[in-house]
């Protein structure tokens, strides 16, 4: 196992924190972006309905916001934890705040740029811990939960 990943389960050896993670990855994404689309319209109201007319920006705001508060307080978005992923360091530990926030920045980066969004999800779908693009350059894995954690 790499030192690089010390506190990573070894996929090698316990294989299961990685099954299937990059589906519920994907499906995570889905229900996520439909929560951050309801946001979205929740908060239109509070811009006196201004925002219609930036409302991809607006979503954009909304969704950031969503994926670093729910990944700071709980190392997964409530689409990570219906599926039961959850996020972890190099080290083995659930993200902090400054973690959530450069995850979230590179993922946001990397979604909006079609061929390293490629690239991440090539990497999610071949590489033994399934981590994207974003994942790999900050360390990080989306695993299994443990069972009754």
């Amino acid at each position: 196992m790499s030192d690089q990943f010390l506190g990573l389960p070894d996929p090698d050896l316990h294989g299961e924190f990685y099954a299937d993670v990059p589906a519920k990855r994907l499906v995570a994404f889905v229900v996520d972006t439909l929560a951050i689309l309801v946001l979205s319209v929740l908060v239109l109201p509070f811009t006196a309905f201004t925002g219609i007319f930036f409302f991809p920006f607006l979503a954009m705001v909304v969704g950031f916001t969503y994926r670093v508060v729910t990944i700071a307080r709980k190392s997964a978005t409530p689409g990570m934890r219906l599926v039961a992923l959850e996020l972890r360091d190099r080290t083995g530990q659930p993200l902090d705040t400054a973690q959530a926030v450069l995850h979230t920045f590179l993922f946001s980066f990397f979604f909006s740029t079609l061929v390293l969004q490629a690239v991440s999800i090539i990497m999610m779908l071949t590489g033994a811990r399934a981590q994207g693009l974003h994942d790999t350059i900050l360390g990080t894995a989306a695993i299994n939960r443990a069972a009754g954690a």
